[in-house]
């Protein structure tokens, strides 16, 4: 059986990857998503096993220890790790997989997997990027501010990915990137990036 190819999504809190890899999911076959573990407390709506794997941190930890993710980072204060063992067992059935990963942990999968494919989305402008945090109605005023900052540091990393997608357009943006897991990029849409407005201070 021939091995199925991993790709990478990356993209800054607020940009709509996780929305975007459990659309693409839906939408294509024989592609599967890998459920992360985290250490952050699950947010509402949120089920275990299937948003994230919600542990403690001595468990992550002990995890750690055993080299049993293929990549783990911080994020905002919690742990966040890829299961080794999940992604090759997927892999090995012949699935595609996605990865929904930060820049961290994008470059420490393709150091290990070089013919992994990776995808960073960018949000059409911070302004959108802003509302769509404060939209959520889960943050303060202080973490918003925080999580932008971050969202320009995560960006600044948009250029070490094989594809940019422009999440301006939700279900056009999806189409996007399921023409570049079909490998035909005459399908992807350009995109013009004001890179100064994304990185610009806040």
């Amino acid at each position: 059986m021939k091995s199925g190819t991993l790709f990478i999504l990356s993209a800054p809190s607020g940009a709509g990857k996780t929305s975007l890899a459990k659309a693409l999911v839906d939408a294509v076959p024989n592609l599967a998503v890998s459920v992360s573990h985290t250490t952050r407390p699950p947010r509402p709506g949120e089920v275990d096993g299937v948003n994230y794997f919600f542990v403690g941190e001595q468990e992550f930890r002990a995890m750690v220890e055993a080299d049993e993710f293929f990549e783990y980072a911080i994020v905002f204060d919690h742990f966040y790790g890829t299961s080794r063992d999940a992604v090759e067992r997927l892999l090995r059935q012949g699935k595609d997989v996605v990865l929904d990963i930060d820049w961290q942990g994008a470059r420490a999968i393709k150091a290990k997997i070089s013919r992994a494919v990776s995808i960073f989305v960018l949000p059409p402008s911070r302004h959108e990027l802003r509302h769509r945090l404060s939209g959520r109605g889960q943050d303060s005023p202080e973490v918003i501010d925080r999580r932008m900052r971050d969202a320009v540091s995560e960006m600044e990393h948009y250029g070490e990915f094989d594809h940019i997608v422009m999440n301006d357009d939700f279900d056009a943006a999806v189409q996007d990137l399921k023409a570049i897991i079909r490998g035909d990029m005459r399908s992807v849409r350009p995109i013009t990036i004001d890179i100064d407005a994304l990185l610009g201070s806040t």
